[in-house]
């Protein structure tokens, strides 16, 4: 581990040909190559996190329309962190310097959300990164910490890619059946089929997109999985675990360093959950839950 501000501490894991670096600001996967070739894009290591890349979003990612939820009849106010937009966005945890614990292919980074305004609950969470053979597996808890019933939901906005190819050439699939139309706020206002072209795979290059979806195809083992095709058949896929069913795909040409970059985040709400209803999971005193997500490259 090494430190390095703004983004706090850094972790580097390594597991043969696959290496990955974790800042602790935000528990953000920045890093990860599988046989030399990135699979996340990277950043400058003296600058904070852009475009909230890898930032863990908890207990809810997205935006909450003008901060403003009611929690079982009480009328919450949460402060407004996107001023532009008039939101409260990507949780509570996007700032915050985790504590570590490592190992050479692990690890378990942990903090806490405590009752603040707009958010009368205490929330343990944990992320933990484990290399695998051909990329990582993360696993997120949360846990209730609260004497009363507490809503969550949690998100992650990781930037896939196949750093040696240009990234506009690559083709993206996502097996969605269900989009999120959206206002200029980026708030919900309903939903549509989403196109045709994103389940059978569309050239990145050719696609503007900052859009939920919902309504994934699993495979036989319970994952959605997406994916970054290169001409030369390499595959980056991005897949979600069970309760983790929805997700935003964001394309930017604001990233350093990158002509073209796409996160594509795996999430257990969508944008305003805390007023629909859609995905938030209300933990009893005590009780605890975990999802899973990853990245492979084959």
């Amino acid at each position: 581990m090494t430190s390095l501000s703004p983004t706090g501490t850094q972790i580097h894991l390594q597991r043969g040909a696959v290496t990955a670096q974790i800042a602790q600001v935000g528990a953000s996967l920045r890093g990860l190559t599988v046989g030399g070739v990135d699979v996340v894009a990277r950043y400058p290591e003296n600058v904070p996190t852009p475009s909230c890349s890898g930032v863990v979003l908890a207990p809810w990612p997205n935006r909450v329309r003008d901060g403003v939820w009611n929690d079982e009849g009480t009328v919450q106010n949460l402060a407004i962190t996107e001023p532009k937009l008039n939101n409260a966005s990507h949780g509570l945890l996007r700032f915050t310097a985790y504590d570590i614990t490592q190992s050479d292919a692990t690890a378990i980074l942990h903090a806490t959300i405590h009752p603040q305004t707009g958010y009368p609950y205490e929330i343990a969470t944990t992320v933990a990164y484990a290399l695998t053979d051909a990329g990582i597996q993360v696993t997120h808890t949360l846990t209730n910490r609260s004497d009363a019933t507490a809503p969550v939901a949690i998100g992650t906005h990781p930037f896939a890619t196949i750093g040696d190819v240009d990234a506009h050439d690559l083709v993206l699939t996502v097996p969605a059946a269900t989009q999120f139309d959206t206002d200029e706020r980026m708030l919900p206002t309903g939903t549509s089929p989403a196109p045709e072209s994103l389940r059978v795979g569309v050239r990145l290059g050719d696609i503007t997109l900052d859009t939920g979806f919902t309504d994934l195809a699993r495979d036989e083992d319970g994952k959605v999985r997406h994916s970054l095709t290169a001409q030369d058949g390499r595959e980056v896929t991005l897949w979600q675990g069970e309760g983790f069913d929805f997700v935003q795909v964001y394309t930017t040409t604001n990233y350093p360093g990158q002509a073209l970059a796409v996160a594509i985040e795996p999430m257990s709400a969508p944008a305003d959950a805390f007023n629909s209803g859609l995905g938030i999971r209300r933990l009893a005193p005590g009780e605890t839950c975990t999802l899973t997500w990853g990245i492979e490259l084959s």
